[in-house]
């Protein structure tokens, strides 16, 4: 193996993900590079198990004034459900608008995403556009106040519990994390609604979504596990190996996390 070649490889070893990680591990232990560039290439893997241990749900919460509240707020795998909250002051500090075309012009918070997300949603917007494939978002962050708003409308009309399904509580919603973005395309008015999930763009975006580190959050049949209904139009980013792990075994992240915990 050429000198100029293992040291272009080590670095991806040492900084990439855990497939980079398994896959060059083998390489470098087979080459007889030596111990060290072999640890190295288990770091990764090591590192990626104390991650998953870090953000396990029976690590990442406390009760904060009765309330369940999660701690691992700037993680991208922070988990928000019916039993796990966001504090209502907490808003992400890295919000940025992706370079992406919305289904509404002008400003408006709901453009915004944690960075690390929105970089993502660029390049796979970039490549939905590629494929011939016109998407367009709709929803991204949402403050405590305004979930809390748009849960009591909802509420007033159907009732609380049938709210629910639908419309996370204050404090519950994805969207105050950053991460998750609704997302929608002309062949249904751009509206959130599950025969998304049947036209050409909504099984491109599930197809296709976990190569740029997102999941279909709340997946069909997933009704019991997730608490809401599905909702092919509501993705939220988790990094790309968690990803495709989580579509390819057919899990929610709540499965995904407590089966690594």
């Amino acid at each position: 193996m050429h000198h100029k070649f293992i040291k272009s490889i080590i670095p991806a070893v040492i900084i990439g993900s855990i497939v980079t990680s398994v896959a060059f591990s083998g390489i470098l232990n087979g080459s007889g590079i030596g111990q060290v560039e072999a640890a190295a290439a288990s770091s990764s893997s090591l590192s990626f198990t104390k991650f998953l241990e870090n953000n396990a749900p029976n690590r990442t919460l406390k009760y904060i004034n009765g309330v369940t509240t999660v701690t691992n707020l700037s993680s991208t795998v922070v988990l928000v459900n019916k039993q796990r909250n966001l504090p209502s002051h907490y808003v992400p500090q890295d919000l940025v608008v992706p370079r992406i075309p919305f289904s509404f012009s002008g400003p408006s918070p709901k453009k915004q995403m944690k960075k690390i997300a929105a970089n993502a949603l660029e390049k796979l917007f970039a490549a939905a556009k590629k494929d011939g494939i016109d998407l367009k978002a709709v929803s991204g962050f949402r403050s405590y106040a305004t979930q809390k708003a748009i849960f009591e409308r909802n509420a007033s009309i159907k009732g609380a519990a049938v709210a629910n399904k639908t419309s996370a509580r204050p404090g519950q919603s994805e969207h105050q994390t950053g991460l998750s973005m609704d997302i929608s395309s002309a062949s249904v008015g751009y509206a959130l609604e599950q025969s998304f999930g049947n036209t050409k763009e909504g099984k491109w975006l599930k197809a296709n979504a976990p190569k740029y580190g997102f999941i279909i959050r709340y997946g069909k049949g997933q009704e019991k596990l997730t608490g809401y209904s599905y909702e092919p139009w509501h993705v939220r980013y988790v990094g790309v190996y968690i990803a495709g792990e989580i579509t390819k075994q057919n899990l929610t992240l709540e499965q995904y996390l407590q089966k690594n915990q």
